[in-house]
């Protein structure tokens, strides 16, 4: 199987599309029957560890270990929560695409206007730039760190990736998934070993995984940073939408007989299986980042929160925590090892973003362009506010711009917020429909319930963070008249937010009610 299209007529670089989801992959990866449960869950694996890579991506990062560093376990509970809440979320996409055929951005197209097709997905690509924001930044500064490369530099480096991405498409999509895995790997083995290492109280650790009265609490601040915060500035970086679009997408690379209902159930189980073995990967990696930032660091030790402060902080012996750790940061291990893993996450969700963003434009919109050429765009558009934020902080001191250039990664995460519930919300909904579903594969009560809860709780958490993060674009120290600014843009976004969100709903309604009754005056004809 190839990515790179090739056809008897000629391709222009944008083109009309509206066939199957990723329609070069769709349905080309062969699964035998008759095989073992380990044999055949063995051949659907691969999706849930593209999904996966969303989990673990630089974005996550400094959330994790800063959230270790002020509140000690107390946010484990979070990491656990969310993780939790991705998997019913992602077997829910996963599904949508195995029976419908459809995925998510297909799927709401063809139940909605157009004029509301543009909107969603505008606002789904400036969720994948801010995700792609945090990938330059998280690659940038690898490349300084293991091969002292100037960051502007650097930054300009990261538009290569799309050669990386070309490279690819030449070898198949059962190959990409297993670059992945490898890259999975590696990210996990690095912060096993430095985790190892430093020894946890793993008695706490555990006790934190239960949430209790502090864990979504206003106090106490420590750097400026609150429990409730830092609890969503981890969520907010754990379920990100675009996920939910490229897994109802890439569920369907493997080759069903949809007229066999038996197969189609086999596929969804196994399916699920995948994404839940990788989401509890990614859940181990995430919970091994906050780890780090209680156990490896002292508590308060690291002033510089950016990855170029947790590179320094792994390799100067006054800021670790016990004597071991001591001995190997003085050889450089831990801060290249951790380096390292900061190109791996960065390099997996090049990946990733790149195919998502050709599953929403297809979706939406109805346009195909080259995955070399989205990428190079979407990169490129990415890059820009890195570069300005660079060169607006390159006569201040150090740690300024360190802290100027994590500012920026954790700001631009604010797009999260507002295309989160355009996924969700339709997303459960139609997996609720028997319309869309059929009998046998509708959600459950149970899930249904799990799943609106899940829905409305995040929806209103990240409106409930979304003045902080307006604040956040004033800087650490904003004035009054900045907050008072900064409440009043949240507060008429989180209107616009809901606006657009009733709208969606009365339009997936609409549409349920009219394929509804399609079927019925197709019974009649009969």
């Amino acid at each position: 199987m190839q990515f790179d299209e090739t056809s008897n007529h000629k391709h222009h670089l944008i083109e009309y599309a509206n066939g199957p989801s990723l329609e070069e992959i769709n349905g080309t990866i062969e699964v035998p029957k008759g095989k073992g449960f380990w044999k055949t869950l063995f051949m659907y694996s691969g999706p849930g560890a593209l999904v996966a890579v969303g989990y673990m991506d630089p974005g996550n990062w400094s959330t994790s270990i800063t959230g270790g560093q002020d509140f000690q376990y107390l946010l484990m509970s979070v990491i656990l929560m969310s993780s939790l809440i991705a998997m019913l979320l992602q077997y829910m996409a996963a599904k949508l695409g195995i029976v419908s055929q459809m995925d998510l951005a297909q799927a709401i197209r063809a139940r909605t206007g157009k004029a509301l097709g543009i909107v969603l997905w505008i606002l789904t690509e400036l969720a994948i730039m801010a995700t792609d924001i945090a990938e330059v930044i998280g690659a940038a500064i690898a490349l300084y760190l293991l091969f002292n490369i100037p960051l502007v530099i650097a930054v300009f480096l990261t538009v290569f990736d799309v050669l990386l991405l070309l490279l690819l498409t030449k070898i198949g999509f059962r190959k990409i998934e297993a670059i992945v895995v490898c890259l999975i790997l590696v990210i996990l083995f690095v912060f096993c070993y430095q985790v190892a290492l430093s020894n946890p109280n793993w008695g706490a650790v555990v006790a934190g995984l239960v949430p209790n009265g502090n864990t979504f609490s206003s106090s106490p601040n420590v750097g400026g940073t609150t429990p409730i915060k830092g609890a969503l500035g981890i969520i907010g970086a754990t379920v990100m939408p675009h996920n939910l679009y490229l897994h109802s997408a890439i569920s369907q690379t493997r080759k069903i007989d949809h007229t066999d209902e038996k197969d189609v159930a086999r596929t969804v189980r196994f399916a699920t299986w995948d994404s839940n073995i990788q989401l509890s990967c990614a859940f181990v990696v995430n919970s091994l980042l906050l780890i780090m930032g209680v156990a490896v660091f002292k508590t308060g030790a690291v002033d510089d929160p950016s990855f170029f402060g947790l590179y320094q902080a792994l390799s100067n012996t006054s800021t670790l925590s016990n004597g071991v750790l001591i001995a190997v940061a003085k050889s450089g291990v831990l801060s290249v090892l951790f380096a390292v893993a900061l190109l791996a996450s960065g390099q997996n969700s090049t990946i990733t973003g790149t195919l998502t963003g050709q599953v929403i434009m297809e979706g939406f919109v109805h346009m195909r362009m080259p995955l070399w050429l989205r990428r190079l765009v979407t990169r490129l558009i990415s890059v820009i506010p890195v570069l300005i934020c660079v060169a607006m902080t390159s006569r201040l001191s150090t740690l300024k711009q360190h802290e100027a250039i994590n500012n920026l990664m954790n700001n631009s995460q604010v797009f999260l917020a507002f295309a989160l519930p355009f996924s969700m919300l339709p997303l459960l909904m139609m997996t609720n429909s028997k319309e869309e579903m059929g009998e046998r594969f509708k959600n459950r009560l149970w899930v249904k319930i799990l799943g609106w809860i899940s829905v409305i709780g995040l929806t209103v958490l990240n409106m409930k963070g979304l003045p902080d993060s307006i604040q956040g674009f004033f800087g650490d120290n904003p004035t009054k008249s900045q907050i008072t600014l900064a409440n009043g843009i949240a507060y008429v976004l989180i209107v616009a937010i809901l606006a657009l969100l009733i709208w969606t709903v009365v339009e997936l309604y609409k549409g349920d009610k009219r394929v509804h009754e399609l079927k019925l005056a197709k019974k009649e004809e009969n």
